[in-house]
């Protein structure tokens, strides 16, 4: 027996097995199962998403002598003749080919005839686009005014170039896209279905490469079995997209954990061997990223991804501000590539950029100053990446032993003689975001060697998070400078926590201001004067955050 293309082999037979296309399945059936059946009907979408598949199917539901529902059975005399393409009642016209009014006008002539064998002559014209203007009036009157027993099915990519007038006689259904993780999941079951072995890796790689387009994607698939001979690898299936496999890609992000600039050109020496399309390996990373951010937030919807233990592993090493930022970064460094000398040249800056503005570089950046005459650093204003929620200022001064001899608290808010201060640890460390709000919502319980025990106030249970926990732990081992396991535990509050403390310091302020500004004798008579109001919430202290920005 010949050999099947798979997008022929596995095209769906019936409404049941259409994937991605739920809305206008859910139309169609609920039509022929009320007996309300449109005469004319317009299918529009990219290609390979079902258009032709559908209105065959429609075809088939109208004329089926054992209809299942709202499904053709399949099995009777009419259902294999649509399936064979021998159906005497189903014309099917490509119009990219009969453009021609006079094409149209043949076509036409049999409307009124009634139907050979079926219920329903049904007209089925692919790509109606295509037909020239006077094609489209000839056809407008039939449109408008066929007979009970004349359906007509449209399928079109282009519907703008279609009158409106034409489109105003139909029922227009938009099919859509359909998504990678559809087009994995059909791939899967086929493969299994043809006791093919494969790798995940390989199946979302092809489901990607497809966009959108299920017939693409099956004959993407076709392909790639040839290629590897008849087991699908990650590796082969790469190979033959001309992309570059994830395992790499993970190396790039591991280097970025670990903000290891070294390991980091290491990885991206050894992806240039293969000579990849630099353009794919961003979207790699970005798609990863995208991941990653979401482990962070939601790591139940994470975990039913195939490769959840590396994205998880990844959501915890890196902090949620360095994600967001490196997706930034690869999103705008994609339009910088193009412009590049060389691909790999701004490929490796792109990385780079993202170890230099990261938060907390100052820690790792690899400035060689002199102590006697550092000068203050400061990231470019326009270099077009701003660190969230703080100026990125990097300064490197010469140490003053006679300040450290004068003042060793001033240098380590836990190397007191008395308990550590909880509240300048947080200042020292720079925290920002979920992770300051964590720490400013706890207090100090015990702080010994290898240990940290922090309390927090229950009524803010909700910021404490494993991702959140995880920033404050490594922000307290740097602060510190050994490894510390963080604990934190609920429980009620008598003392006042350091962001109960801000509160109540800026509402003593603000209430300070307003007096000020009651008492002040030039407001006072304007007041007088003019029966002017001080407007409620109007007054600010002088250094508030709202004045200093």
């Amino acid at each position: 027996m010949l050999y099947q293309a798979l997008a022929r082999k596995w095209r769906p037979h019936n409404f049941t097995e259409v994937v991605g296309q739920e809305h206008v399945v859910k139309a169609l059936t609920h039509a022929l199962e009320a007996g309300r059946m449109h005469h004319a009907y317009l299918f529009t979408g990219t290609r390979g998403v079902g258009k032709t598949t559908l209105a065959r199917i429609l075809a088939k539901a109208l004329n089926c002598e054992d209809l299942q529902g709202a499904n053709p059975c399949g099995h009777c005399l009419i259902c294999r003749e649509v399936d064979e393409g021998r159906f005497i009642d189903l014309i099917e016209v490509d119009a990219a080919s009969r453009t021609k009014v006079e094409d149209t006008r043949d076509l036409l002539d049999n409307v009124q005839y009634a139907p050979n064998q079926g219920r329903y002559k049904v007209y089925l014209i692919d790509e109606v686009h295509m037909l020239s203007g006077h094609s489209f009036n000839a056809l407008l009157k039939t449109l408008e005014e066929p007979p009970p027993h004349v359906k007509f099915l449209l399928a079109t990519t282009d519907p703008q170039k279609i009158p409106v007038t034409v489109l105003s006689r139909c029922l227009q259904f938009n099919l859509k896209r359909l998504t990678p993780e559809q087009i994995r999941a059909q791939m899967t079951r086929i493969l299994a279905s043809e006791n093919l072995d494969f790798e995940p890796g390989a199946a979302k790689a092809l489901a990607r490469a497809a966009q959108g387009s299920m017939r693409d994607g099956l004959s993407l698939l076709d392909q790639a079995i040839a290629h590897c001979g008849g087991r699908l690898t990650e590796t082969g299936v790469s190979a033959m997209l001309g992309t570059v496999s994830r395992e790499p890609v993970y190396g790039l992000l591991d280097a970025l954990a670990d903000g290891a600039a070294d390991a980091l050109l290491a990885v991206s020496a050894a992806l240039a061997e293969f000579s990849p399309d630099y353009q794919d390996v961003v979207q790699q990373l970005l798609a990863i990223l995208h991941q990653v951010a979401i482990a962070q937030w939601a790591p139940e919807a994470a975990r039913r991804d195939d490769e959840a233990e590396r994205i998880l592993e990844l959501a915890r090493r890196l902090s949620p501000e360095d994600t967001q930022l490196y997706y930034q970064i690869a999103l705008q460094g994609q339009k910088d590539l193009p412009l590049a000398p060389d691909p790999r040249d701004g490929f490796e800056m792109l990385l780079l950029r993202m170890l230099a503005f990261r938060p907390h570089s100052a820690e790792a950046a690899p400035r060689i100053v002199p102590p006697a005459a550092a000068p203050a650093m400061r990231a470019p204003a326009d270099a077009g990446i701003r660190e969230p929620h703080r100026a990125r200022e990097v300064t490197r001064q010469a140490p003053n032993p006679a300040a450290s001899e004068a003042s060793p608290a001033a240098a380590n808010p836990v190397a007191t003689s008395d308990a550590p201060n909880w509240p300048r640890m947080i200042d020292t460390m720079n925290l920002a975001g979920m992770t300051r709000q964590l720490a400013s919502h706890c207090l100090l319980r015990s702080l010994t060697e290898h240990a940290c025990e922090l309390v927090l106030d229950p009524r803010q249970a909700q910021i404490h998070t494993p991702t959140v926990a995880n920033n404050l732990e490594n922000a307290l081992q740097k602060l510190l400078g050994r490894p510390i396991k963080l604990t934190i535990r609920s429980e009620s509050l008598n003392e006042e926590t350091p962001a109960a403390a801000e509160q109540r310091t800026q509402a003593e302020r603000q209430r300070e201001a307003e007096l000020e500004i009651e008492n002040d004798a030039t407001v006072n008579a304007l007041k007088d004067m003019f029966g002017a109001q001080i407007l409620p919430g109007s007054t600010r202290p002088l250094d508030s955050h709202e004045n200093s920005r």
